[in-house]
C-alpha cells in the first residue's frame, strides 16, 4: 500500500526535484514498475507471473471481446495482437465535433514477449472474462520441482 511513497510531490527542498529525478533515473527501484513506466500506446497492459506449475499471462484488454484478439505462441514468444475499434457512437461523434483529449488506443496492436524455456503449448489454455484474458502455460512435467523422500536406514 505504501510500497512507493517517492510518487508524491513533497516540498521539503525547493529547487532539487532534479536531482531527485536524475538519483531515480540513475538507480531504479528493482521491481518497481507502473503505468507511467509503460511506453505510450502499449496496448494491451499484460501482466506475467509464475508458479511452480505454470507461467500465467493476464492480459488486459478492456472493451473488447474474445474474438477480436489473436494470442499465438511460438519458439517461447507469446504474441497478443487484434484490432480496436471504435463504437458507432464514437464513430458519430467524431464525424460531428473534434476531440481537445483522447485516450483511449484504438486501432491494430500486437505485442510479443519471450517466455521462460521448458513451457508445454500443447496445453496451454486461455479465459476471458471482464476484459482479462488469462493464458495458462503449464510447465512440462519432467521440469516441475518435484519431492524427494528421505528414507532412514
Amino acid at each position: 500500500m505504501f510500497g512507493d511513497l517517492r510518487r508524491f510531490d513533497t516540498d521539503w527542498a525547493p529547487g532539487t526535484d532534479w536531482f531527485r529525478r536524475l538519483f531515480d533515473e540513475m538507480w531504479p527501484e528493482p521491481g518497481v514498475a507502473d503505468i507511467r513506466s509503460v511506453p505510450r500506446g502499449s496496448f494491451p497492459m499484460i501482466n506475467v507471473g509464475r508458479t511452480d506449475d505454470a507461467v500465467r499471462v493476464y492480459v488486459f484488454a478492456p472493451g473488447l471481446t474474445p474474438e477480436a484478439l489473436d494470442i499465438s505462441l511460438q519458439d517461447n514468444v507469446l504474441t497478443v495482437s487484434g484490432e480496436r475499434r471504435e463504437t458507432p457512437a464514437e464513430d458519430e461523434a467524431s464525424s460531428q465535433r473534434s476531440h481537445f483529449r483522447r485516450e483511449r488506443p484504438q486501432g491494430a496492436f500486437s505485442r510479443s514477449l519471450a517466455l521462460p524455456e521448458g513451457l508445454d503449448p500443447d496445453r496451454a489454455e486461455a479465459r476471458f472474462h471482464d476484459g482479462i484474458c488469462e493464458v495458462v502455460l503449464p510447465k512440462r512435467e519432467e521440469l516441475k520441482p518435484r519431492r524427494i523422500d528421505i528414507q532412514a536406514s
